[in-house]
């Protein structure tokens, strides 16, 4: 780790929920392109209880040993002055800061009609405000440095998933959040590339706690010649759109998975039907009955019979 002339050479990321799975898969496969890393995470349970500083701890163990270089974080993402102080020990132990990777979520899996406000607003709480604070903190030291004539070349690389791209069954709070995740990385590219700042969104599927049980069938694939749902085979994707080679890549979302790298369609115009004038009530099952036949079948919602 920490080689000299890694694509990633001198560049410092933060990396939220890194302690863990595919963000310690990161941790790993940014030290080892040269970046120094932030090891944050607070060491909840999947569900978000709970702290324990010793998992983070043991991944800059991890990296420096090998010869690269990192920090640990114990800072909530969720609490706007902690995420600022985050940003700030990064800016403290490297003298700069180029990229943060919004990895740290929770799930609270539950069918709609017996889902929770408690779950739900603590989804909504971690990632939704987490991508938001941390994010925010970095945008404002970003644009002071691009206001003093130095070029920020920075990186926000957040999270969606598959369920917010396509919905989930037992997995509403968890959907939702995460499509509003990829919405906010539009919106982010479009206005952040004026500072010198991409915004890019991660759909990855691999064996992480989460998946483990939401999706256990699928992800049994150890031992096999390629393990493909070993968190390690998305690291690479990251840590390239963490690298000034990314600089041209803005607004875009990448499904992950194995050796897959999938670019995601987004929402775009489909099939339309435009009478000319007001529509009758009764003439509109026709009109969306053409429109259905006419459409691009939508991929299932996941866990759909």
């Amino acid at each position: 780790m920490g080689i000299c002339g890694g694509i990633c050479n001198g560049r410092t990321v933060i990396i939220t929920g890194a302690a863990r799975g595919l963000g310690r898969a990161y941790a790993l496969a940014f030290a080892a392109e040269g970046a120094n890393v932030v090891v944050n995470d607070i060491g909840t349970s999947l569900g978000g209880e709970g702290r324990d500083t010793s998992a983070a701890d043991a991944v800059v163990a991890e990296i420096k040993a090998a010869g690269g270089k990192a920090i640990a974080n114990y800072e909530d993402i969720t609490d706007w002055d902690a995420a600022g102080r985050i940003v700030q020990a990064a800016l403290d132990a490297f003298g700069d800061l180029h990229v943060v990777v919004n990895n740290a979520g929770i799930v609270r899996d539950r069918m709609f009609v017996s889902a929770t406000l408690e779950e739900w607003d603590a989804t909504m709480h971690v990632h939704l405000r987490g991508h938001f604070c941390l994010a925010r903190h970095a945008v404002n030291y970003w644009r002071a440095k691009q206001k003093d004539g130095r070029d920020p070349d920075a990186r926000i690389i957040n999270t969606s998933s598959g369920a917010g791209l396509q919905g989930s069954i037992a997995q509403a709070a968890y959907s939702t959040a995460k499509g509003g995740i990829a919405s906010l990385t539009l919106v982010q590219a479009a206005e952040l590339g004026r500072y010198g700042i991409t915004a890019n969104a991660l759909a990855p599927s691999a064996r992480t706690r989460m998946t483990e049980q939401a999706f256990a069938e699928k992800m049994a694939t150890e031992g096999q010649a390629f393990d493909v749902m070993d968190p390690a085979n998305v690291a690479p994707t990251v840590v390239w759109l963490g690298s000034s080679a990314s600089r041209d890549v803005t607004g875009c979302v990448f499904e992950l998975e194995g050796g897959k790298i999938m670019l995601e369609d987004g929402w775009r115009e489909g099939p339309v039907v435009d009478k000319g004038a007001k529509w009758e009530p009764a003439e509109v099952g026709d009109a969306v009955a053409k429109l259905i036949a006419a459409r691009v079948p939508p991929r299932k919602v996941w866990g759909a019979a």
